[in-house]
């Protein structure tokens, strides 16, 4: 997916996009889930158990997802919860292939794609889901009036969908080339018709298509969701006579991961995901976990006009004063892996390794002659000046990423400050982000990944209009990206991987982007087991133990 055209709805549309979905990985997700696919392991109590019918799986929520209409929302808990209640088109196997969901075949280039409905699909009310209902669903995320911040972000704006009711075949249009449009149109979260004409019954979870529907919601505490007994088609060959599969699933927010920790071991919660140091108190406990990976390491650098990151040679030196593997050993407590590229996402759509090579090797002594050749001499002070300009970079960095947030920034500014940068920096949460990246631009560097579940996603992010008027954060102008982004827009699928590497790796080497860990997050179950898919639990995979 390329940039959109630069009317004012779409510009506006781009920014509204922004602000929603900010930038932080793990806060929010950018497809009907953001960053995941994981395995189960660590088996241990739960190896040779029976299943058990019948049973409440109870899962932890770090915050109140607020709206559930899945098409106003970005937020990851949010869309996790609204997993349990809408379906979408296709699912995607373990290896990022389409597997049958709502639809029962489908066909795609980069500017269109056709899916035709298995028979039978019914809504939560027990209407019968049209492929009307679906073109509907298209359509009202296409279309920039209705402010959706899927748009520009799965569905592209300007997207058009038709139906042909005797067929059960719904055909889409991309509004512009869209390298995966199958993914994006075919991972849409579909509700139906009552929810279309009344979308207040989608902010509280109704008018599904999904495996459960919601009996109970108190915000801020819990949200109670009781299976569909006439679920039959669920991914794949997904059978609705399964044994374990839960009757009732109750979402309660929980913030604290120690108090979420605690309740797993206690078996009050079936499943939560865990950051910090209580993984490696359920990790010796021997808890299932299926884990995830999602972006953690990530430096930009502003390069607005008069902004030191402007001078590629600053970037440079600037990247190569880090030792990225000691950073990252201290942003993931030593469980991190190191990145391969800026898509994170499991199952990832494009193989291979764009950073490798191509940041720049860690050398302190190569960055000092670097500043001293591009004319920063050492002050008195120890900082450098040059023209009467200080080293000086304000750093920003995402507060909301945990406890080893502000370690991992003070080791940055440690390293920075032995080359004679005067580093300042500045904590922000994700609203805060959004608003000094995109608003004020009171920024030089910035720690706060950001996280995409498809290379197409980054684009807007990456190139085109700067704020005000686009989501352009960091200023970058980087032909050999663009280029190689129109011509990957231009190609379906897999057959866009070549060039979406060479894109990210014009980023990499020019030192626009510099991405150097992944965390890996582990969801844990008790009495459970589930995989994880795009950072979320996969309602379909869920299966109880007996006690």
């Amino acid at each position: 997916m390329r940039p959109v055209g630069d009317t004012a709805a779409r510009k506006a549309l781009r920014r509204r996009t922004l602000r929603r979905t900010v930038v932080l990985a793990g806060a929010v997700a950018l497809t009907a889930s953001a960053c995941g696919g994981g395995s189960g392991s660590g088996q241990g109590p739960n190896a040779n158990r029976k299943l058990a019918n019948g049973r409440t799986f109870t899962q932890a929520l770090a915050s109140d997802p607020g709206t559930l209409d899945p098409h106003m929302t970005v937020l990851a808990v949010a869309l996790q919860a609204d997993g349990y209640l809408y379906d979408s088109l296709l699912g995607l196997a373990k290896d990022g292939k389409p597997v049958t969901r709502l639809a029962e075949k489908w066909e795609a280039t980069a500017t269109a794609a056709t899916f035709t409905l298995r028979p039978g699909i019914t809504c939560a009310d027990g209407t019968p889901l049209t492929a009307e209902d679906v073109a509907a669903n298209i359509n009202f995320v296409g279309d920039p009036a209705n402010k959706s911040p899927m748009a520009g972000v799965t569905i592209v704006p300007g997207t058009k969908a038709t139906a042909d009711t005797a067929t059960r075949t719904v055909t889409v249009t991309s509004g512009a080339p869209d390298a995966f449009l199958l993914r994006n149109a075919g991972r849409l979260p579909i509700v139906c018709s009552a929810g279309l004409k009344d979308r207040s019954l989608l902010a509280k979870g109704g008018a599904g298509t999904g495996m459960f529907t919601l009996t109970e919601a108190v915000p801020n505490d819990h949200y109670t969701l009781t299976r569909r007994k006439d679920y039959t088609w669920g991914p794949g060959e997904w059978k609705a006579n399964q044994q374990g599969l839960p009757d009732k699933v109750i979402l309660r927010i929980i913030p604290n991961a120690t108090t979420a920790s605690n309740l797993l071991l206690s078996g009050e919660l079936s499943a939560a995901e865990v950051y910090g140091p209580d993984q490696k108190r359920l990790t010796a406990r021997k808890l299932f976990h299926a884990d995830y990976s999602t972006v953690s390491g990530e430096v930009f650098f502003n390069q607005a006009p008069g902004r030191v990151g402007e001078d590629a040679e600053v970037r440079r030196a600037l990247a190569r004063a880090l030792d990225l593997p000691k950073i990252g050993k201290v942003l993931t407590s030593g469980t991190g892996e190191a990145a391969t590229g800026m898509v994170a996402t499991e199952p990832r759509a494009c193989s291979g390794d764009s950073v490798t090579g191509n940041l720049p090797a860690y050398d302190v002594d190569a960055a000092k002659a670097a500043l001293d050749a591009a004319g920063w001499r050492t002050g008195p002070d120890g900082v450098r000046v040059k023209d009467g300009k200080r080293l000086a970079l304000t750093t920003v960095y995402a507060s909301v990423l945990g406890p080893t947030a502000a370690p991992t920034a003070e080791l940055v500014q440690q390293m920075w400050k032995e080359i004679g940068a005067d580093i300042t920096l500045k904590p922000v949460d994700g609203p805060g982000a959004s608003q000094v990246l995109f608003d004020t631009g009171d920024w030089d560097v910035s720690l706060s990944p950001v996280g995409f579940a498809l290379p197409s996603q980054a684009v807007q992010f990456l190139s085109g209009p700067k704020p005000p008027d686009g989501t352009n954060f960091a200023h970058l102008e980087n032909a050999e990206y663009t280029a190689q982004v129109r011509k990957a827009a231009a190609l379906a699928g897999e057959a866009s991987c070549p060039a979406w590497l060479a894109a990210e790796k014009a980023l990499i080497k020019n030192v626009d982007a510099v991405p150097y860990m992944n965390a890996v997050i582990p969801v844990f179950g008790s009495d459970a087991r589930f995989e994880v898919g795009e950072a979320s639990i996969v309602p379909s995979t869920i299966r109880m133990y007996a006690r």
